[in-house]
């Protein structure tokens, strides 16, 4: 990207910082994971339906842009998605849909090209986005991909904080600490939490936090946050397969209620003081 490209981008954000006036910006939650296969959508999914019954107003982001899936466990059809509104072929609220539980959700695109191969035309679209969702949201959700590819980063490092799944799984555990370690080599004073997926039950996961946690504390200076457990259920794959988010299918299920008690914590700390800065990282990740 040449110099006076990346200026525009810069100048694009600082003239939309003026006009929007707007007192309070949007919490921004970036859901990640250093491997697939971890139940990271279902959890982002879940959360956001739980956190929209609460009289929040949630967006949620998909940003998977190699298996992008949120509105199929959502059970939206969608009529546009974030490839056609970044490539300037769809309005936003085009694409937007509502989701069960009240929330909104930005359908992911598997055929977005790499975000650091977009064009100027592009970036530029994808600022815009994320100014239009930090202005009509009390919360944003971003469901990133897994691993760690520049996509991913881009996404979790713009965040006020991400939240890190993992399972108690060897592989999962060893992947989910590279997550960490790339966060906390990457951004100062980031915040990051830990959620164990599918644990057994809630003194599995409180071991594979610490675990990790003792690591990151020792090697890395950093802290994780505990985001507790969601817990092995099998109301998640009955609700995977009716397309529903199981905090709605069965919200007294095991797992609903582990979504319920991280939507309260998220919820208590949505007043939290952050910087007014999302959607000027975002642009200067992209203005490389």
């Amino acid at each position: 990207m040449s110099l006076d490209q990346a200026s525009e981008l810069r100048r694009l954000v600082s003239q939309g910082d003026r006009a929007a006036g707007k007192g309070k910006p949007a919490r921004v939650l970036a859901i990640t994971s250093g491997k697939g296969g971890v139940g990271k959508s279902n959890v982002a999914v879940n959360l956001a339906a739980r956190l929209a019954t609460m009289g929040r107003r949630v967006v949620l982001m998909d940003a998977d842009l190699g298996m992008a899936n949120a509105d199929v466990l959502a059970n939206v059809t969608a009529k546009a998605n974030l490839a056609h509104v970044v490539a300037g072929r769809r309005r936003l609220d085009e694409a937007i849909c509502e989701g069960p539980g009240g929330f909104r959700l930005v359908p992911g695109a598997s055929g977005l090209a790499q975000m650091a191969n977009l064009s100027e035309f592009e970036r530029a679209r994808m600022v815009e986005l994320m100014r239009h969702l930090d202005a009509s949201a009390d919360l944003i959700i971003i469901d990133t991909g897994a691993g760690l590819s520049p996509n991913v980063l881009s996404f979790v490092l713009a965040a006020d904080e991400a939240v890190v799944v993992t399972t108690p799984e060897p592989t999962a555990i060893t992947d989910a600490y590279a997550m960490v370690k790339t966060i906390s080599r990457r951004k100062e004073c980031a915040t990051v939490n830990l959620l164990v997926n599918m644990a057994r039950d809630r003194a599995e996961g409180r071991r594979v936090f610490e675990r990790i946690n003792a690591v990151g504390r020792r090697f890395l200076g950093l802290s994780l946050r505990d985001a507790g457990c969601v817990l092995a259920d099998p109301k998640v794959a009955h609700a995977v397969r009716q397309r529903k988010p199981f905090v709605l299918d069965d919200p007294d299920c095991p797992a609903s209620l582990c979504i319920t008690q991280l939507a309260h914590k998220i919820d208590r700390h949505a007043s939290a003081p952050r910087a007014k800065g999302f959607i000027r990282r975002m642009a200067n990740w992209l203005a490389g």
